[in-house]
């Protein structure tokens, strides 16, 4: 049997039996009621007799003798517990096999050929559990920055004799300049938005989240290039190099630090939280603890480049797609110089054009949607959802406290000739109260590509 990628199935067609069905030594009554239940599990699947399927293996539960192994099967979106005699192929967690029912049992016909979606799948899987707030990260740092950290004990050694040392020349540089470079809240006035110093800042901004850390690397390969990832990489190689030993062992063996927040709900993008409360521990951390926190924060950075590239390699799969998705945390100091993140997510989409050009062809029309969701310290959580087609924009906003309401509401006016001054038409500018829902989304594989 050939797989979707033109290879040939490394073994012929096995059966693999529903769980229940697999005992042969047991009574006629006991196979009869085995086989009454592989039927009803088969038939909750509503899989007809000889139709196939794809299904994900989520665990390999036992892996016996004679290439026997006990598979549970994400069929569906619901579980199936096999007994599989699989041979040569190799099954692992994640991959994707066509199944066929034949009877009361599955046949596996295949294993699919790994696919680059399902390789970005898997990279994000493994950092989504250890991702770490950048605000609270942040505020660590500044605490490291000022009174320094805790050298790592000693064998024999008391934790009381131990005192705090400076950062590392090298890393402290890196943060300085990150930090100087971080925008305030109090640097952007109403209206402001027009300037071109604002907009040179914002671009700045945005340029410098992470999200882009390869890429620029490629255009100015410069090690001392200012980027919010390539800094916290530089500061991991800085306090590595003290601890001495090979840096990439060591960074490898490193359990990052995880916010519980992040973990809970970790591809939810804008994430409806409450702000960071950590405003900096009192007391200095360690080596250890400072490197597991720097990891945290490069898997969070790592996380949303991961989630960006799926969200564009699935474009087509609904109706409205995006063509390409970016999702980036973007963090900032308040004016008593505490940190914040604000979190962005720009979305492109495209359509055909309903009139023709010269060479007969439609022309494709862009739309950009931006969400933009900050949480300020006197206005309170605010939610920014803009759309620009051509020269149409819209604009919504949604603010959670009522004296904000009222005040984003007396704004509006200025908005609208802000945006009219730079050659746009307002089609609908409008503040609510509350927060915008979002649809929520889960780390899935999209096997057919509806684009074609």
């Amino acid at each position: 049997m050939k797989l979707p990628s033109g290879q040939q199935s490394p073994t012929p067609p096995v059966p693999a039996t529903s769980k229940p069905a697999q005992t042969h030594e047991a009574s006629q009554p006991a196979r009869e009621t085995a086989a009454l239940s592989a039927q009803q599990q088969l038939n909750q699947l509503t899989l007809a007799n000889r139709e196939t399927i794809l299904a994900r293996v989520a665990e390999v539960i036992n892996r016996q003798g004679s290439g026997n192994a006990e598979v549970l099967l994400d069929v569906r979106g619901k579980p199936l517990q096999v007994s599989a005699a699989i041979g040569a192929t190799e099954l692992t967690p994640g991959d994707w096999v066509k199944v066929m029912r034949a009877g009361n049992e599955l046949q596996l016909m295949g294993k699919l050929a790994a696919t680059p979606e399902a390789a970005i799948s898997r990279a994000l899987a493994q950092r989504m559990p250890w991702q770490q707030s950048l605000d609270g990260g942040l505020a660590k740092l500044m605490t490291a920055l000022n009174r320094g950290v805790m050298p790592e004990l000693a064998p024999g050694q008391l934790p009381a004799s131990r005192s705090p040392q400076p950062l590392p020349e090298a890393a402290r540089q890196a943060l300085e300049t990150l930090l100087a470079r971080l925008p305030a809240s109090n640097s952007l006035a109403p209206g402001a938005g027009t300037q071109s110093n604002t907009v040179q800042q914002i671009r700045q901004w945005v340029a410098e989240s992470g999200l882009f850390a390869e890429s620029r690397l490629t255009q100015a390969p410069s090690p001392a290039l200012p980027d919010l990832k390539l800094t916290i990489g530089r500061m991991i190689t800085a306090l590595l190099a003290e601890q001495g030993g090979d840096a990439e062992i060591l960074f490898n063996r490193l359990t990052p630090l995880a916010t519980p927040g992040l973990v809970q709900a970790p591809l939810q993008f804008p994430l409806a939280t409450a702000p960071s409360l950590s405003a900096g521990s009192p007391e200095p951390t360690s080596v250890g603890q400072t490197l597991r926190m720097l990891a945290g924060m490069l898997n969070r950075i790592t996380v949303n480049q991961l989630h960006s590239q799926i969200l564009t390699a699935r474009g087509g799969g609904e109706a409205p797609a995006p063509v390409s998705t970016m999702l980036m945390d973007l963090p900032w100091v308040t004016p008593q110089n505490e940190p914040r993140v604000a979190q962005l997510r720009l979305e492109q989409y495209k359509e055909e054009s309903a009139s023709k050009g010269r060479d007969e062809k439609r022309a494709a029309i862009s739309e950009w949607r931006l969400n933009l969701a900050i949480d300020l310290e006197l206005a309170g959580a605010l939610n920014f959802e803009v759309s620009l087609r051509q020269h149409d924009v819209s604009a919504r906003v949604w603010a959670e406290k009522q004296d904000t309401l009222k005040q984003v509401n007396e704004e509006l006016p200025l908005l609208r000739r802000s945006l009219v001054e730079l050659g746009l038409d307002v089609t609908e500018l409008e503040c609510r109260r509350g927060s915008p829902s979002y649809p929520a989304t889960k780390l899935e594989h999209r096997l057919v590509d509806t684009r074609a």
